[in-house]
């Protein structure tokens, strides 16, 4: 089943928005460790958040689940009105559920090397503020350009960033999936903060790295545009990840700027 709500801010319907997510179990794991739910604070503003969980049994989809629902409903309480003040919050409170995560980890041996990634995106009227951990993504579509807004945290990323191996090699390294930032690290973390611009028709989508493994950015980018209807985005997304294998949990959020087509 897809979740889907329509997001008027301050009941202007230049900015309206729609989002819908789905999360899916795949066709391998026995388990969904991926969480994704949207919350709206005291001033009506959204934020949006998608984690991937990892750890032992039952560990990541405790630290995912835990994540999600902590910021969320610190986000219910704040007053946060804009995307200068999102990033500040944003950074802080994600550092304190890392400091969080970990400490649990430590207590619990069930709960022992727990971690998420975090894709979290605060949404103003005239633009939105992302932050994120881990090798979860977040893209644009801006007319027929699905731009990644994110950058990796993954061993894989900095050995192409560091010429080691090529994007066309990191494809099929057997070390994908090792991330070398996560929510539950010991220490403090550093939250990569992206502000942009947002217009009328754009497509804003996170996702785990269950459909990014399994789906090229190609083929991302035309089942969005060939898709009928926002929902079908996502079932469409989800189901070509499956068929191509489904070896991980696959969750994906979308925000359609500017309303919605075909509703």
């Amino acid at each position: 089943m897809v979740f889907s709500l329509a997001v008027y801010a301050r009941n202007n319907e230049v900015n309206a928005m729609k989002i819908s997510f789905k999360s899916d179990r795949g066709k391998v794991r026995k388990n969904n460790q991926d969480y994704v739910e949207v919350f709206k604070n005291a001033k009506g503003y959204t934020l949006a958040l998608l984690a991937d969980g990892m750890g032992g049994h039952r560990a990541g989809d405790v630290a995912s689940k835990t994540a999600v629902k902590e910021i969320g409903n610190k986000w219910e309480k704040s007053t946060i009105s804009n995307s200068q003040k999102a990033a500040s919050w944003l950074i802080k409170v994600i550092q304190e559920e890392n400091e969080r995560i970990y400490q649990s980890g430590l207590e619990n041996p069930d709960f022992s090397g727990m971690g998420t990634t975090l894709e979290a995106v605060a949404i103003f009227e005239e633009d939105f503020t992302l932050a994120h951990v881990g090798d979860s993504r977040g893209y644009l579509l801006n007319g027929d350009q699905l731009i990644q807004l994110t950058d990796d945290h993954s061993l894989v990323n900095e050995l192409v960033k560091s010429g080691e191996i090529s994007k066309e090699m990191a494809e099929n390294h057997p070390n994908k999936n090792i991330v070398t930032r996560c929510v539950g690290m010991p220490g403090m973390i550093d939250v990569d903060v992206y502000t942009q611009k947002r217009k009328d028709q754009q497509y804003l989508l996170l996702c785990s790295d269950g459909l990014t493994n399994m789906v090229s950015k190609t083929d991302i980018m035309q089942t969005i545009l060939s898709s009928e209807k926002d929902e079908e985005v996502l079932e469409n997304l989800i189901g070509l990840a499956n068929r191509n294998g489904g070896l991980d949990n696959i969750t994906v959020l979308m925000i359609h700027f500017g309303g919605v087509r075909n509703a």
